[in-house]
């Protein structure tokens, strides 16, 4: 249990310019407003049979490495048969007409060619949207009761203190990962991210049920969303605070894992405007379309969203490319708000990872954690750990994890990936974590008071800096305006890495919306976030 001064954020500490910060703010707005058209007049295939696994389709055909998840086979049938540009849902309800209203029939007999799927007309058209609106609306009552059960067990069981210590556990087996999870949480863990085995993000299905033999993670099925989420309820009770989770809403199926995350009350969910783009070569068409869908999901389930700005100082020096970091952010931040996020569900991510020989290191990190910290006032920001610069040296790495929860805790970062002195090494054991939940415990415990008190020199290293990156991201997000975004990654402007409009995978299920295209799970989505679909 840690003990400090109460949490807060430290604001006012940078004489920011306004102007400049209003700039950014306009700058995204305009680069945002395309690639909102885009995701307004598309739909894509993992945006289909997540509205279908919402409605209650769910199962694989066959068995082993040959089965298929029927919402995938359903999804397939109705593009094979009368094209998915005016949705999946119309066809799919006049099926389960056609099955007495048994929507697992429906699927059944779809995905085994026993029906061919239709576009109705007349009275049928009718009666398959009304029952396609019923199902929508009680998909979306789901998702919305995840936000209340989470505010109810949090009342009654407690919340956890923040900074909110981060840890990830994934042995790929994930009878495995709930006794390493529940341990972690005992040492003081507050959100335990269960990462996915390498590779699922360019998995265009999802696999189906409880799973055991992920690499270097476990898979992110919903089966498993609900074995890690009843085992930390479990362990939540017995500690008295509620202990959250996380998981990878990013790649080919982005909609449907965040759909399954709603059904499942996850709390957190890493999802980036980018990330699929940079990191994984999913086309950026298919990226800003699913990720459109899938953060009005974790908007109204809500879940915080984590961004990976981090990952971008992975490939681009962190002290010559710091303004790209906080030009994300902004586009992030911008991009969330379409979707129906609230400030207080954007974390948006960060790092400390300049090259520890670099000079007044320490000062940099602070000035650009400080920066964010104040750039994002309301929001709930994720501090990411060294790991470029972590080597065979565990004593080294052990005091950069330090400087880093040092940092975090001087500029009030509210969610703190630990970090692991055996980083650079191998996957870290149990005996590791330990260690650095002891390292960020002694730290916050002792330095979270201390942010409270520092005032940084007016005109000095810290403002300068901070002013500097400031002024580089506006100059960046004007350069991004004038060309669009699509051409700015294009160019390499973001991570130093190159992706084209119609390049990576993914494209062939980015679908044009027809004029008659009818979707009435976004559309609920839509009516009670407030927000056009």
């Amino acid at each position: 249990m840690r003990t400090s001064a109460p949490f807060f954020r430290p604001l006012g500490r940078l004489r920011i310019d306004e102007g400049v910060l209003a700039e950014c703010r306009e700058l995204a707005t305009e680069i945002a407003a395309p690639v909102d058209h885009l995701a307004a007049t598309h739909t894509t295939t993992s945006i289909e049979r997540a509205c279908l696994r919402l409605v209650g389709v769910d199962g694989i055909e066959g068995r082993g490495v040959e089965a298929v998840p029927i919402p995938n086979r359903v999804v397939d049938e109705i593009g094979a048969s009368v094209g998915l540009e005016r949705g999946a849902l119309i066809p799919f309800f006049d099926a389960v007409a056609s099955c007495g209203g048994d929507i697992d029939a429906a699927a059944d007999a779809i995905a085994g060619r026993a029906l061919t799927p239709r576009w109705p007309q007349g009275a049928d058209r009718d009666d398959a949207a009304r029952r396609a609106k019923e199902a929508a609306a009680a998909a979306v009552n789901c998702i919305e009761a995840a936000a209340t059960a989470r505010r109810d067990v949090v009342e009654r069981v407690g919340e956890a203190e923040r900074p909110w210590l981060y840890l990830i556990v994934a042995t790929g087996d994930i009878h495995e990962d709930i006794p390493q999870a529940q341990a972690a949480a005992r040492n003081g863990a507050d959100v335990i991210a269960v990462i996915r085995s390498t590779g699922q993000s360019l998995l265009d299905y999802v696999p189906f049920g409880a799973t055991s033999e992920g690499f270097a993670g476990t898979y992110a099925t919903q089966e498993n969303f609900r074995l890690m989420r009843a085992a930390l309820d479990e362990v939540g009770e017995e500690l008295g605070r509620y202990v959250r989770l996380t998981n990878y809403a990013s790649g080919l199926c982005m909609p449907e894992i965040a759909a399954m995350a709603g059904m499942e009350r996850l709390d957190m969910m890493l999802n980036d405007c980018m990330y699929g783009i940079m990191f994984r070569d999913i086309n950026m068409q298919r990226t800003f379309i699913d990720q459109h869908f899938s953060r009005m999901v974790h908007a109204l389930a809500g879940i915080v969203i984590n961004t990976g700005e981090d990952n971008y100082l992975t490939t681009a020096d962190a002290v010559d490319s710091a303004h790209t970091v906080l030009a994300s952010q902004f586009l992030n931040e911008r991009f969330a708000f379409t979707a129906g996020l609230s400030e207080e569900q954007m974390g948006l991510g960060h790092a400390f990872e300049i090259d520890p020989d670099v000079p007044d290191q320490i000062l940099l990190e602070l000035a650009h954690a400080q920066l964010i910290r104040e750039c994002f006032p309301n929001a709930p920001l994720k501090y990411m750990p060294p790991t470029k610069h972590m080597t065979g040296n565990i004593f080294q790495g052990f005091l950069y994890d330090g400087m880093f929860n040092l940092i975090g805790a001087l500029t009030g970062q509210d969610i703190v990936l630990l970090g692991m002195m055996t980083e650079g090494i191998h996957t870290p054991f149990l005996s590791d974590r330990d260690l650095a939940l002891e390292n960020a415990r002694y730290i916050f415990g002792g330095a979270a008071g201390l942010g409270g008190e520092l005032r940084y020199e007016a005109g000095g290293a810290v403002e300068r800096r901070a002013a500097q990156v400031l002024e580089e991201c506006r100059q960046m997000l004007r350069k991004v305006a004038d060309i669009g975004m699509f051409a700015a990654i294009e160019a390499g402007m973001f991570a130093d890495t190159v992706r084209t409009p119609a390049g990576g995978k993914g494209l062939a299920g980015v679908v044009q919306r027809a004029p008659g295209y009818v979707n009435p799970v976004a559309d609920e989505l839509s009516r009670r976030l407030g927000i056009g679909a």
